[in-house]
C-alpha cells in the first residue's frame, strides 16, 4: 500500500486529501507546515509527499531541498493554488516529480501519486539496468599480444567459475575494472548484477551507508532505510575499486563481510546476510599502507586469495599496435569518419613513449588524435605526445623518460588553462597520480 505524506498549510485541503486518498487506498498523513514534515519524515517510511510551495516558515522549496538530502528520498509532487513559471521551474530543478496547481482534479492526483510511486521504486532498478545494459551490449574486449596479459587471461579463465575473492593490483589507468569485468564474465555468475563501488570518491561518513545501507533514523537526513550495494549485488559480483582507500575504521566490517557474508546496516543491530563474490582493486602498495598502520593486515591476507598483477603498458609495448588500432576503430565509427590507419611515424612515437597513464591514457590520446584528423589516416600533426615533437624534429631527444614526462604535463597543463582536473582526464590518470606527479617534479599551479 502506497504511503503518502500530505504537507499543506490550509486545513481544510489536508483534511480533504487526507480523506479521499484514504477513499481510494492510501495510506496518508498530514503536516501543516515544513518542520511538522521533517520529524514526520524522521519517523516514518513513506513513498510521496504532496508539498504546498507557499507555506509560513519553511516554505516548500526548502522543505523540497531538505527532502532531497536523503541517500533514498520519497519522491515528491508540488501542490500550490500561486503557481509561477519560475516556482514551477525551481521545484522540478530540486527534485519534484511533478507539479499541479490548485484547484486540480482529484483523478489527475491519483495517476500521478501512482506514476511518482512506481517511479521512486523503480529508480535504483533503472540505474542498475542502466549499468547491466551497458557492460551487456559491450561484450569483454580483452586485447593483447603480451605474454603478461596472455596468461592473466588463463588465470581469469581458471578462477572465473569459482566463488573466490580476486584481488587486482595495477597503476592508475591498466584496466583493473576491465580485468574485474572479465572475471564477472566468464563467471557463473554473469547473468547476475555487476556493482562497482569506487572506495575513493566517498567520504569516511557515506562510504559505510553506501556499501551497507542504513536505517531509517541512523544520521541526520535518514529519513527512510537505504538498502546498501551489499544486498543489490546479492547473489552477483561486487568489485570494490581503490580499496586502499578505504578507512580504516570500516576495514573489520568488510573483513567481517567477507568471512560470513554478514553485515548491519547503520544504525541497526540486526544482521543480515547476502552471497556476493567479491573482487577487489587498487594502484597503491597496500603492504606499505599495513606498515604505516592504513590497511589492516589480515584484510590484505583475506583479499589477496586470487593475486592479477596488470603490468604498466611501457612494459608490455607489443600491445599498442592492436590497442591502438582498437581505439582507432571505436572512435573513427563514433565520430562516422573514416580513418583507416596510422602514419608509420605515429606508428614509432607511440612505440616510443612510456605512457604514464597507461591505456587509459593511449585512449585518450587516440580519440583527440580521430576528433582532429582530415584525412584517412592519423598523421603525426593529429597526436599531442612529447614523443611525437621529438620524432618530428629533434627537441628533446635525449631527454630522460621523466623530463619528457614533466614536459608533456607542462604542456597538458597549458592546454588545460591550469585545470587539474580537465588536465588528469586528459593525461589519463586519476587527480591523486597527477598531484604526486606535481609534486615529484616541483610543478607549481595556481
Amino acid at each position: 500500500m502506497i504511503k503518502v505524506l500530505v504537507v499543506d498549510d490550509e486545513e481544510p485541503l489536508r483534511r480533504l486529501l487526507k480523506k479521499e486518498l484514504a477513499r481510494k487506498g492510501f495510506l496518508v498523513d498530514a503536516a501543516s507546515d515544513g518542520d511538522a514534515a521533517l520529524k514526520m519524515l524522521g519517523e516514518d517510511v513513506y513513498d510521496v509527499v504532496l508539498v504546498d510551495i507557499v507555506m509560513p516558515g519553511m516554505d516548500g522549496i526548502s522543505l523540497i531541498k531538505k527532502i532531497k538530502e536523503d541517500p533514498d528520498p520519497p519522491t515528491v509532487i508540488v501542490l500550490t493554488g500561486k503557481a509561477t513559471v519560475e516556482t514551477a521551474v525551481e521545484a522540478m530543478k530540486n527534485g519534484a516529480f511533478d507539479y499541479f496547481t490548485k484547484p486540480y482534479k482529484l483523478d489527475e492526483l491519483i495517476i500521478v501519486i501512482n506514476r511518482a510511486y512506481e517511479f521512486g521504486k523503480t529508480v535504483l532498478k533503472n540505474q542498475l539496468l542502466q549499468q547491466e545494459l551497458v557492460r551487456k551490449e559491450s561484450p569483454v574486449e580483452f586485447i593483447s599480444r603480451s605474454r603478461q596479459l596472455n596468461d592473466i587471461l588463463a588465470l581469469i579463465k581458471k578462477v572465473a567459475p569459482t566463488d573466490s575473492t580476486a584481488f587486482i593490483h595495477g597503476e592508475s589507468g591498466t584496466g583493473k575494472e576491465l580485468i574485474a569485468n572479465t572475471i564477472w564474465h566468464h563467471s557463473r555468475r554473469s547473468s547476475l548484477p555487476f556493482i562497482a563501488l569506487n572506495c575513493a570518491t566517498l567520504s569516511e561518513n557515506l562510504i559505510e551507508s553506501e556499501l551497507f545501507g542504513h536505517e531509517k533514523g541512523a544520521f541526520t537526513n535518514a529519513f527512510q532505510t537505504k538498502h546498501g550495494i551489499v544486498e543489490v549485488a546479492d547473489r552477483g559480483t561486487l568489485f570494490l575499486d581503490e580499496i586502499g582507500e578505504m578507512p580504516i575504521s570500516l576495514q573489520a566490517k568488510l573483513l567481517r563481510f567477507l568471512d560470513s557474508g554478514e553485515f548491519r546496516r547503520v544504525g541497526s543491530n540486526k544482521t543480515l546476510k547476502v552471497d556476493v563474490r567479491v573482487i577487489a582493486a587498487t594502484n597503491k602498495d597496500l603492504s606499505g599502507l599495513i606498515k604505516s598502520g592504513e590497511f589492516r593486515e589480515d584484510l590484505f591476507y583475506r583479499l589477496n586469495v586470487i593475486n592479477i598483477t596488470i603490468p604498466p603498458l611501457r612494459e608490455r609495448k607489443e600491445d599498442i599496435t592492436d590497442l591502438s588500432a582498437y581505439f582507432l576503430k571505436k572512435y573513427s565509427r563514433r565520430t562516422s569518419k573514416d580513418i583507416n590507419g596510422f602514419e608509420q611515424e605515429v606508428v614509432d612515437a607511440l612505440g616510443e613513449y612510456h605512457w604514464p597513464g597507461n591505456v587509459r591514457e593511449l585512449e585518450n590520446v587516440i580519440e583527440r588524435a580521430v576528433i582532429l584528423c582530415d584525412s584517412d589516416r592519423i598523421g603525426i600533426d593529429d597526436i599531442s605526445l612529447p614523443a611525437a615533437a621529438a620524432s618530428h624534429g629533434n627537441e628533446g631527444a635525449d631527454k630522460s623518460l621523466e623530463g619528457i614526462e614533466k614536459d608533456y604535463i607542462l604542456k597538458v597543463l597549458r592546454e588545460a588553462n591550469g585545470n587539474q582536473s580537465i588536465a588528469s582526464q586528459i593525461l589519463g590518470i586519476d587527480r591523486k597520480t597527477l598531484y604526486l606527479k606535481l609534486k615529484k617534479y616541483g610543478i607549481k599551479t595556481a
